[in-house]
C-alpha cells in the first residue's frame, strides 16, 4: 500500500492538507482492517491523557463502555499538568456569594470577542454546559478553592482555581478515578499511529507502539523514530483524538507560521506535536485555523518554557502595572486578552529584547498566593527593591518619567478610571503601587497555545470535507478549532477540553 510520508506531509499547508482529502488520497493515510491481525479489542480508544482524554475516558467509561487511554509520553497529563487549574463558569456559586451579575450572554460575548472568529454553536454548547463541567471535575476529585478569580478579557470575574493552583489538581484525581474503573485504563509511552478502517472508512482501529521512548530531536518524523512494539487495536466504537496542541512541533509550527523560529520558546510540555491531528487531516478532516497560535503574556525570559513566574506576572498586571523600560511607561490595559497584550509586549521588546518589566507593591504582593513571591524571589526572576529609584536604576529606566508614571497610575486607582488604557481599575481592589518594598520581573510572551485544529461539531465528532461527521471519529481540547477562535479567552482552556472530552464520551 502506498504511503505518504510525515516528513513530505509537515511541509504542506493547510491548504495542502486540504488536497490531499480531497484528492482521494485519504483512504490511504489509513490502514486497511484486511492489512492487519488484531492484538486488542476496546470500545473505544482515546488518543492523549490531558484535560479532554480524561474527561473522555471517564465519561465514557461511566456508560459501561471498554476504554483505553494510549499516551505517548512517560506520564499522565500532557499540557494539562502543567496549566494553572482556572476554569471559567458563569453564575457560579461564587459569584452569587460575592454579588457579581452574570449571564450565559456575557460570557458567551467574552469569548466571541476575543476570538472573533468562533464558531456560535459551538461556543453556545460550552457555555451551557459550563456547570455540568465543574460538577464533573468536583464529582471526579477536583478540588477547588473558595476564592473567585477575574481573568483579563472577561466582564467579571468567574473562575475558580484548583487548590494547588495547578492542572495536576485535576488530572491526578481524574487518573486516579479511571485506575479504580474495571473497564478503562491507561498506558503511557504508548504513540498513536494510524487508524485503521474498514471498506466503508470506518474507523475500526488503531496502530499504536508501546515501550515507545520519546526523542524530541526526532519526534518530527516517525520514520527515523522506530522505538516501541508494534500492536493493533480494534474499537466497536470509535477513537477520541485528544492529543493536545502542536507548540513545540518545530516543523509543523513554522510551516503555519514563518515567523515562529525553532528557537522561540514555547511553554508547552516537550511532547506536543501535531502527529495525531495530521493523521485526522489524512484520513479526510477539514482543517479550521491551523496557522492561529497564541501566546502566554505572563512569561519571562529569564526562565525557560512554562517557568514559575506566571502568578506573579498576573499579579501585577491585577494590582501593579507593566512599563516600557525604554521609556518607563505604560504600553497596554494589562487586563485586556492575551493576544491584546502579546502583541503590546511584543511592539515593547521589538528587536533589541527590550523586555517589559512588571511592577507591585507589598500591598499588592500580599495578595498573591503563599509561596508564589518567595519561589519567584528563591529562582532570582523576580527582585525586592526598597525604593522605587533603586527599582529604576537595577533596570535602566530614567527615574523621573517612571516615578511620574507610578504617580499618574496610583491616581487612576484613587479614581477609579483608567484614563490611558481602559484597565478595569475595580478589579485592583484599590492597591496601588506606593508601600515598599517594590517586587518586579521582566516579562515576554511565550508560545502557548495553537488554536486551530480538526473541525467538530456539537457532538465532538470529527467532520470531513462534505461537513458531515467521520464514521467513528471524535476529538476534543486543543487538536480542535472553532470554539476558541482567533484567541483563547483566558481561562477556558481548561473549560471547553474538559466539556468537550465528556461531550465525546457521552456521543461515541
Amino acid at each position: 500500500m502506498s504511503s505518504i510520508s510525515r516528513r513530505n506531509f509537515v511541509k504542506m499547508s493547510v491548504a495542502g492538507a486540504g488536497m490531499l482529502a480531497l484528492s482521494g488520497l485519504d483512504t490511504q493515510a489509513a490502514l486497511n482492517q484486511k492489512e492487519v491481525k488484531f492484538d486488542e479489542e476496546f470500545d473505544v480508544v482515546i488518543v492523549g491523557s490531558g484535560f479532554a482524554g480524561l474527561a473522555a475516558a471517564i465519561s465514557a467509561a461511566k456508560r459501561g463502555k471498554n476504554v483505553l487511554v494510549v499516551e505517548k509520553m512517560g506520564r499522565v497529563g500532557g499540557n494539562s499538568v502543567i496549566n494553572g487549574g482556572q476554569i471559567a463558569v458563569h453564575n457560579n456559586d461564587l459569584q452569587k456569594r460575592d454579588g457579581i451579575k452574570d449571564s450565559k450572554e456575557l460570557f458567551v460575548k467574552d469569548i466571541l470577542s476575543a476570538g472573533k472568529v468562533n464558531h456560535p454553536s459551538l461556543v453556545n454548547v460550552l457555555v451551557d454546559r459550563d456547570m455540568d463541567t465543574f460538577k464533573f471535575a468536583v464529582e471526579n476529585g477536583a478540588k477547588f478553592s473558595d476564592k473567585l478569580y477575574f481573568a483579563g478579557g472577561h466582564s467579571v470575574a468567574r473562575s475558580y482555581h484548583t487548590e494547588n493552583e495547578s492542572g495536576s489538581g485535576i488530572i491526578q484525581p481524574f487518573a486516579n478515578v479511571i485506575k479504580d474503573m474495571p473497564n478503562a485504563q491507561i498506558r503511557t509511552r504508548a504513540k498513536f499511529d494510524k487508524f485503521i478502517v474498514d471498506e466503508s472508512g470506518k474507523i475500526v482501529g488503531v496502530a499504536i507502539r508501546e515501550n515507545y521512548k520519546f526523542d524530541a530531536k526526532l519526534f518530527h518524523d516517525d520514520t527515523q523514530n522506530l522505538e516501541g512494539d508494534k500492536k493493533f487495536i480494534k474499537v466497536k466504537n470509535g477513537v477520541i483524538l485528544a492529543s493536545g496542541g502542536f507548540s513545540n512541533d518545530k516543523i509543523f509550527r513554522q510551516v503555519q507560521n514563518p515567523a515562529i523560529v525553532p528557537t522561540t520558546d514555547s511553554t508547552n510540555h516537550p511532547g506536543s506535536s501535531a502527529g495525531a491531528m495530521i493523521e485526522g487531516f489524512k484520513l479526510g478532516a477539514m482543517p479550521i485555523l491551523v496557522g492561529q497560535i497564541l501566546y502566554s503574556h505572563v512569561k519571562c525570559p529569564d526562565e525557560k518554557g512554562n517557568g514559575i513566574g506566571s502568578p506573579f506576572a498576573s499579579g501585577c498586571f491585577t494590582y501593579g502595572m507593566s512599563v516600557n523600560a525604554k521609556t518607563g511607561k505604560r504600553y497596554v490595559n494589562e487586563l485586556a486578552s492575551r493576544r491584546i497584550v502579546s502583541e503590546a509586549m511584543f511592539n515593547v521588546i521589538g528587536s533589541d529584547e527590550n523586555y517589559p518589566i512588571h511592577i507591585m507593591d507589598s500591598d499588592g504582593a500580599a495578595m498573591l498566593k503563599d509561596g508564589v513571591l518567595e519561589r519567584t524571589m528563591q529562582s532570582g526572576i523576580v527582585k525586592k527593591f526598597d525604593t522605587l529609584e533603586a527599582l529604576a536604576k537595577n533596570y535602566k529606566i530614567e527615574v523621573q518619567p517612571f516615578l511620574n508614571e507610578v504617580e499618574r497610575y496610583n491616581s487612576f486607582v484613587k479614581s477609579g478610571k483608567d484614563d490611558d488604557f481602559k484597565k478595569p481599575i475595580e478589579i485592583t481592589k484599590g492597591i496601588t503601587i506606593t508601600k515598599p518594598p517594590f517586587y518586579a520581573m521582566r516579562g515576554t510572551p511565550k508560545l502557548h497555545s495553537t488554536m486551530g485544529g480538526l473541525t467538530i461539531n456539537e457532538k465532538a465528532q470529527v467532520l470531513g470535507f462534505d461537513n458531515k461527521p467521520i464514521d467513528g471519529l471524535y476529538a476534543a481540547g486543543e487538536v480542535t478549532g472553532g470554539v476558541w477562535g482567533l484567541s483563547r479567552l483566558g481561562n477556558i482552556g481548561t473549560l471547553s477540553c474538559l466539556a468537550f472530552g465528556m461531550i465525546a464520551g457521552e456521543n461515541i
